[in-house]
């Protein structure tokens, strides 16, 4: 039965949120105090993720679709105290491999919650996801390439698959999360039906798969809506032959990272997808990320240099870098950054560069922008960095990486400190 009977929000679902859930959270929105008291507790770099709002967020987008299989995509932020969050949200759990098959299991998730997406999967993960499957048969895994159907088949999986299909249309953010017309994911739309019917003897082919990118908002949506169009055709005629059970129109909903742009009204894009899928004999699923978790993250990070240079005004120095936050520095991508440490954000500001302690020209969170006067020991704040933030971090340099702090609503601390100590664990 078609996701589109009798769903939706309505038009004035923004009205309808409390004022204590806003579609977007705004950096300015958190407490400066509080941010600084856990910079003192803890030390920085430090992350820090509000599940209060990771809740919201979910609630929101069960709301806007009512009747659709939401599934978390754990590649935006795969700590265990997420996923256990959106688990108890009722949201299932999208993994881009083994490890994040992993880690949806240790959060309690069951093998019906939990879809595997495999894109050119290495043997090591086949093999992990495969003997997970066999104590947890109702597992899901999703394939976009026929070699993967074939890998699958010789190590004895015959449980549920669904094809993942490349719809020739891409959107989002920037140019390398832009996934729908890239040849790397899905097979060839024309050849999807085909790859079905090949699969259907040996498989319990129970979905059609295809995402556009990731960060759509604005104009891109256009181009969801184009990919909604074309699964819904390509399960209509599927459906002719095998009996799907859902249509997986992905997710890369967009969050607005500057403090200038609008939320994504959530509930046009429901209604948009409804319309361009049309009526389907199968289940509408969609598989945010950045939106559950975006907004519902900071970044702490501590001065340590301020220096005037006159090409670049004054470059404040702090000590997370691009290992920490790799966005800015992969993506152009732009973070709200705030000074906590000063009650006159506004009188004080000057421009400036915040760069990071890593040996790379790339390594800056801003160029040139207005930040309340930094001096050394003062506390930044970085907004939305909950998705794609902690997930991307790494030890180039042999830089450890950073903590986790979660508030439930009381702080706890959900990943320690790497130390250099553990860099030199590995090796031998």
């Amino acid at each position: 039965m078609s996701e589109g009977a009798g769903a939706g929000a309505g038009s004035d679902f923004d009205e309808a949120v409390a004022p204590e859930n806003p579609p977007v959270r705004r950096l300015a929105a958190w407490d400066a105090a509080e941010l600084e008291g856990l910079a003192d507790e803890y030390d920085t770099p430090l992350y820090v993720m509000d599940l209060g709002r990771v809740r919201e967020n979910c609630q929101r987008l069960r709301e806007a679709f009512p009747a659709a299989d939401v599934r978390y995509a754990a590649k935006a932020h795969a700590g265990r105290a997420v996923l256990e969050t959106v688990r108890e949200a009722g949201l299932g759990i999208e993994c881009a491999s083994a490890g994040e098959v992993e880690r949806a299991f240790a959060a309690g998730a069951h093998g019906s919650a939990v879809q595997y997406t495999a894109v050119n999967p290495p043997g090591g993960d086949l093999d992990h996801v495969v003997d997970r499957w066999r104590d947890a048969p109702d597992l899901t895994v999703t394939v976009g390439a026929r070699d993967t159907v074939d890998r699958l088949r010789d190590r004895g999986f015959d449980g549920r698959l669904c094809v993942r299909v490349n719809p020739g249309v891409g959107a989002g953010h920037h140019e390398k999360v832009t996934t729908g017309g890239h040849a790397k994911f899905g097979v060839p739309y024309s050849e999807a039906e085909s790859v079905v019917a090949d699969a259907r003897d040996d498989f319990d082919v129970v979905g059609i798969h295809a995402h556009a990118g990731s960060g759509i908002s604005g104009d891109d949506l256009s181009a969801h809506r184009e990919v909604v169009r074309r699964m819904g055709d390509l399960a209509r005629a599927v459906g002719e032959f095998v009996d799907l059970e859902f249509v997986d129109v992905g997710g890369g909903f967009g969050v607005p990272y500057r403090e200038d742009e609008p939320p994504l009204d959530l509930a046009a894009v429901a209604e948009a997808t409804r319309e361009a899928l049309g009526d389907v004999d199968a289940q509408l699923a969609i598989e945010p990320g950045r939106y559950v978790v975006a907004d519902a993250g900071v970044l702490l990070a501590t001065v340590n240099t301020v220096k005037h240079a006159e090409e670049y005004e004054t470059v404040v120095g702090i000590d997370a870098g691009m290992t920490t936050l790799l966005r800015p520095a992969m993506y152009d991508a732009y973070h709200a950054i705030r000074n906590l440490s000063t009650e006159d954000e506004d009188e004080s500001a000057i421009p400036v560069t915040v760069a990071g302690p890593i040996c790379e020209t790339s390594d800056v969170l801003c160029e040139h922008r207005p930040l309340a006067r930094p001096s050394r020991g003062d506390r930044l704040a970085v907004g939305n960095a909950g998705a794609y933030g902690y997930e991307m971090a790494s030890t180039y340099n042999s830089r450890p990486r950073p903590a986790e702090v979660v508030l439930e609503p009381e702080p706890r601390l959900a990943r320690r400190r790497e130390t250099i100590a553990d860099l030199t664990e590995l090796d031998v």
